[in-house]
C-alpha cells in the first residue's frame, strides 16, 4: 500500500538535505517541535495543511512544488505497483515534470527562474 504520508516525508526530506540543513534549524525556523518534525520526514506522522505550510516557508519552498513533487513520487509508485502486480492501468499517467531555468526573456536578464514542465506533451499509457 502506497502511504502519502511516508511520500510527502520523503519530499520534505530530501528538500532540507538539499539545502544542508539540520532537523534542528527547519524545525525552529517553522516554530514546530524536532520530534514531530521528525516523525513527519519518517512518514509516521499526518501533516495539517497549517504545519506543511510552516515547513514550506522555512524550507523557502512553494507548497505547490512540494506537492508537485509528492504527486509525481505517487505516480511513479503507482506505475511501480501496478506493474510488479502485472495490472493494467485505467487511466493516462502525467509524465514526469523536468525542470528548466530560465535567466533572460528577449535577452534581458531576469531573476532566475525556474519552471517544471513536462517532458513531451503527451499523456503516457501503459500498454
Amino acid at each position: 500500500m502506497i502511504l502519502l504520508r511516508r511520500l510527502l516525508g520523503d519530499v520534505l526530506r530530501r528538500q532540507r538535505q538539499r539545502q544542508g540543513r539540520t532537523l534542528r534549524e527547519v524545525s525552529s525556523s517553522a516554530r514546530v517541535s524536532l520530534g514531530y518534525l521528525s516523525e513527519v520526514e519518517r512518514g509516521q506522522k499526518e501533516a495539517s495543511s497549517e504545519l506543511l505550510s510552516a515547513i514550506c516557508d522555512a524550507l523557502d519552498v512553494r507548497m505547490s512544488e512540494l506537492m508537485r513533487e509528492v504527486s509525481d513520487e505517487l505516480s511513479l509508485a503507482e506505475l511501480a505497483a501496478s506493474a510488479a502486480a502485472n495490472e493494467p492501468l485505467s487511466a493516462p499517467v502525467r509524465p514526469m515534470l523536468n525542470s528548466v531555468s530560465v535567466t533572460s526573456v528577449a535577452g534581458v536578464p531576469t531573476e532566475r527562474v525556474t519552471i517544471k514542465a513536462p517532458t513531451e506533451a503527451v499523456d503516457v499509457v501503459a500498454a
